[in-house]
């Protein structure tokens, strides 16, 4: 039950009703709204919230669903169903571009993933539109609304004739005007018209006479007629019969078409209630993106809790004016059903009530509610509203007769399932006898278990509901100091309207006030003096709060950019170490292909002294411009002459070559450098600290050159093409793996590695591997002509 009976304008459903009825795309969807009202049903409201949810995040997802050609052709339907009766063209048109909108939306949403908007594929569960039919309306009329040429071969004939008659016409009826015109029978810029369906020349009315045909008409001033010439009466009579023969067959064809029409008239008038559905449901979640509606948890029995909530109309207004809206956050539940609102005037009392008026009439007519995600809601079977002056003259009543009217309404009618809003609870009469009224009413309303939201200035009122089970106390809250309201509702505590407060502040001479003050009486002052100090230590703790919350968000900022800070060096460390690899291999490649370069020159000149000699320069001028591009070792340069001895780590002064020395004879030091043994001055040596790399024996053996040509010897030898077809899974990967590594360390850019197809387990054995591999940049199917997904390449860094 709602009451009173003109509650949707009370509360300001009655706009939102309108402005729904404006985003509707068709008169079909409009029906919808208008029809519109207030459930008590919680699977029908749900059923309704997750249609209008669905289709909010379709619209959220831009996805294309068809939005077009929502054209209502009820009418069209109705004159279908009478046999003997034919539709126009145009009827035909939008019957057929209405269908294909209906067709698209329905494969649309049916096309969707599984699991969602299952909403709105149950509402197009049972509705078709048969292709046929669609294409029988398409095959007579274009996408233009106009009829086609070739819809039936006596149709195209006729359309053929008529086009060539006509054209014959206009080249005799062009001769005949230029032959007035050079004679000055007609105006200079005359041209052919038509007049009673015939095609005329306008002539001066003095030159009538000199034109033979058939007068039609003539102009205003009388100074020009319209002659058919009679040289043209058989042409414009030809093509008078053809006109009529095409319209004849044009009919015969919408006559056959709309018969046909006729014997899907019950599926189709299901499926036009589809699409006013689809209009109506868009409209509501259009409604919904533009307030910032959300579906909320609803629940079978009467429930309010809702975070931060706000008036729809409200935040439209403010948004538009570029103003913030304060939302509130409320509670009522079976152990806190009645909030009793309490403020100064223009603290927002009101507002917060019809706001909980608005919200719940929203919600339980199907749309989706301004408030926060994860709000909770519940279905009332009644909403009753006591707001504004209901003074009546016809009817005798004074205003607080009208709420004394309603009063006894809810008292007598309101129960535990029913939500009662009262608006300046018990004002209207003499104060005292008004609030013990008002006392009255609302403990027979707690006594009933109603749910409710009231607003009041009694301070008995206050007292009660802070002492009686199943009532709460809420205050709109106002900055004293500059007295201005804050919009913001906090339950828990009653306010005070600072009447004292606010009239000393705005200059009411002070003997007034101070005389005010006496008569209210000291408790009074002291009761709204303690809630002033309360608000007070309340803004300041929340000045406080902020301040932390400011400061929290920047230890987290700084805390983010440190962490970023460290994975952008970590992440860059990682790439320098790459590229100092990769130049590595380049350079040892280049060192290796140098040596051999020498080695092979010195055997072809056969050991000659001056070609050794030149040969060597060129290696060593190779070997310092490799010193300057490698990075420097760990170890340092010992300061100090300190005297060297065998097993230290020693390099050439002024060089980067580093080794140990094996013996000492006088001021002579046998050191091995790398694999090779050399005979070096001691005044030629310093001492390094750190350990050198850790030679095995058969290193040391080997000399420098003899180890870069057993690298180029292994790039020689390697195969970039690995076969594991007919492994076993765990052999596979272990094949795999080695051979992968040894491509990385010899520079290798692409490897092949052949799996065969099967059952596909190698090949996903083989690439979950190299995904996982930092080196490899990329990885694809070998070409269909040489394997395909048989094999799989991978491009290295």
């Amino acid at each position: 039950m709602i009451y009173p009976e003109n509650f949707e304008i009370k509360i300001g459903f009655a706009q939102v009703r309108e402005m729904l009825s404006d985003l509707c795309l068709s008169p079909l969807g409009r029906q919808f709204v208008h029809r519109m009202q207030f459930l008590t049903r919680h699977d029908l409201i749900l059923r309704l919230l997750q249609q209008t949810d669905e289709f909010k995040q379709l619209l959220e997802s831009d996805a294309e669903i068809p939005l077009q050609h929502y054209f209502d052709v009820t009418a069209h339907l109705d004159r279908a169903a009478i046999v003997g009766a034919f539709l126009e063209v145009s009827a035909i048109y939008e019957i057929k571009m209405s269908l294909r909108t209906i067709r698209g939306s329905l494969k649309f949403i049916s096309g969707t993933e599984e699991g969602k908007f299952e909403a709105l594929k149950a509402l197009g569960a049972n509705v078709t539109v048969e292709r046929s039919l669609i294409a029988a309306l398409d095959k007579v009329v274009d996408d233009a609304g106009a009829v086609r040429d070739d819809a039936t071969p006596e149709l195209q004939r006729l359309k053929r004739d008529l086009i060539h008659q006509q054209s014959i016409l206009r080249k005799q009826i062009q001769s005949i005007l230029k032959h007035a015109k050079n004679e000055g029978w007609t105006p200079g810029d005359a041209e052919p018209t038509i007049r009673g369906g015939r095609l005329v020349i306008p002539v001066i009315a003095e030159h009538k006479r000199r034109v033979k045909g058939l007068i039609h008409d003539e102009s205003n001033t009388g100074q020009t007629v319209y002659i058919e010439p009679e040289s043209i009466f058989e042409l414009n009579n030809d093509i008078k019969d053809l006109e009529n023969a095409y319209h004849r067959e044009l009919i015969r064809i919408l006559v056959g078409l709309t018969n046909t029409l006729r014997n899907f008239i019950p599926e189709l008038r299901k499926a036009y209630q589809y699409l006013g559905l689809l209009d109506f449901i868009r409209a509501k979640a259009a409604f919904a993106r533009r307030v910032e509606g959300e579906k909320p948890e609803l629940y079978k029995y009467p429930h309010i809790n809702w975070k931060q909530a706000f008036h729809p109309l409200l935040y439209l207004s403010h948004r538009q004016l570029g103003r913030l809206t304060v939302p509130m956050s409320l509670t009522l539940n079976r152990d806190q059903r009645i909030l009793l609102i309490s403020g100064p005037n223009a603290g927002g009392k009101s507002v917060s009530l019809k706001t909980v008026g608005l919200v719940q009439y929203m919600l339980q007519c199907g749309m989706l509610i301004p408030v926060e995600d994860g709000s909770e809601a519940g279905v009332f079977q009644d909403i009753f509203i006591d707001i504004g002056d209901e003074q009546s003259i016809e009817n005798d009543l004074s205003t607080y007769s009208s709420h004394l009217t309603n009063m006894k309404k809810f008292v007598t009618v309101a129960d535990k399932n029913s939500l009662v809003l009262i608006d300046e609870f018990g004002t209207g009469t003499e104060p005292v006898l008004g609030g013990a009224i008002a006392e009255a009413v609302l403990q027979n309303l707690n006594d009933s278990k109603v749910f409710g939201v009231i607003t009041t200035h009694y301070t008995n009122l206050k007292n009660y509901a802070e002492k009686t089970p199943g009532i709460i106390n809420g205050a709109m809250r106002y900055d004293h100091k500059h007295l201005q309201p804050l919009y913001q509702l906090e339950i828990g505590k009653p306010g005070s309207s600072f009447a004292i407060e606010i009239a000393r502040k705005i200059g009411l001479p002070k003997h007034i006030v101070d005389k005010a003050s006496s008569l209210v009486g000291k408790d009074k002052i002291r009761y709204d003096r303690l809630l002033e100090e309360l608000e007070s230590e309340k803004l300041e703790l929340e000045t406080k709060l902020r301040e932390v919350a400011t400061q929290e968000r920047k230890l987290k900022s700084s805390v983010k950019e440190y962490t970023d800070l460290k994975n952008y060096l970590d992440e860059s460390k990682q790439d320098i170490m790459r590229e100092a690899k990769g130049k590595a291999k380049l350079l040892l490649k280049d060192a290796n292909q140098k040596i051999e370069a020498t080695i092979q020159q010195i055997k072809q000149n056969q050991a000659e002294k001056e070609a050794t000699k030149e040969a060597r320069k060129e290696l060593e001028t190779f070997s310092a411009k490799v010193r300057e591009e490698e990075p420097r070792p760990a170890f340092k340069r010992s300061a100090g002459g300190k005297a060297l001895k065998e097993g230290d780590n020693v390099s050439l002064i002024g060089q980067d070559s580093y080794g140990q020395i094996v013996g000492i004879k006088g001021k002579t030091a046998e050191v091995m450098f790398g694999g090779l043994k050399t005979l070096v001055k001691v005044d030629n040596l310093e001492k390094v600290e750190g350990q050198l790399p850790n030679l095995n024996k058969k290193a040391k053996a080997e000399s420098g050159y003899s180890r870069g040509l057993d690298i180029t010897r292994r790039m020689a030898d390697f195969n970039s093409t690995l076969d594991i077809r007919g492994e076993y899974a765990e052999d596979a990967l272990t094949k795999v793996m080695n051979f992968t590594d040894e491509a990385i360390m010899l520079g290798i850019p692409e490897i092949k590695i052949i799996h065969g197809r099967g059952n596909g387990i190698l090949r996903q054995i083989v690439r979950d591997y190299l995904y996982s591999v930092r080196e490899v940049a990329s990885l694809g199917s070998e070409a269909e002509e040489r394997g395909g997904d048989g094999a799989t390449l991978a491009v290295l860094k």
